[in-house]
């Protein structure tokens, strides 16, 4: 599952996590599954290579993660290459707000744009680079059958 902490952890993903696990399913969640002293980028490129399908769950805070970023272009490229599937989770955000980045998803960008751009000219064209990848990671995602749950209580 690849998510933003903070915004779902206690709630739907938490809930999904179990779910999966009582009906067998080997699932993979970072927080979780990483040991302490592992490289997490290593861990993650693993999991996602040895998985057979991801569970994307969008929330408003999503984009604010360079982190949740990376992932979703991972597993994007994994889905191109090899036919992996992924289910896209829109929770409390518009898929068309992912789709377009507007709204909260405007806003994390213009935050990675003004952090890249304080870091110097020597990272200027790999930093846009990763942005142009990042906004098109989040359009083809977007663009992806999913479940839309908005308004709906935690459960």
């Amino acid at each position: 599952m690849d998510f933003k902490g903070e915004d779902t952890r206690k709630t739907f993903t938490d809930h999904l996590y179990t779910a999966l696990k009582h009906r067998g399913f080997r699932t993979f969640r970072d927080d979780d599954e990483i040991e302490r002293g592992e490289t997490i980028k290593f861990e993650l490129h693993k999991a996602i290579q040895e998985s057979r399908i991801s569970i994307v769950v969008f929330s408003k805070n999503y984009a604010s993660s360079s982190w949740c970023l990376d992932e979703l272009v991972m597993i994007l490229k994994r889905r191109r290459t090899t036919g992996h599937v992924v289910l896209p989770v829109f929770y409390h955000v518009d898929p068309s707000h992912v789709r377009n980045q507007m709204e909260s998803f405007e806003e994390a960008f213009t935050r990675h744009e003004e952090r890249f751009h304080t870091e110097g000219a020597e990272k200027k064209d790999e930093w846009k680079g990763k942005i142009q990848d990042w906004r098109a990671a989040l359009k083809e995602a977007a663009d992806l059958a999913g479940m839309s749950l908005q308004n709906q209580v935690d459960g």
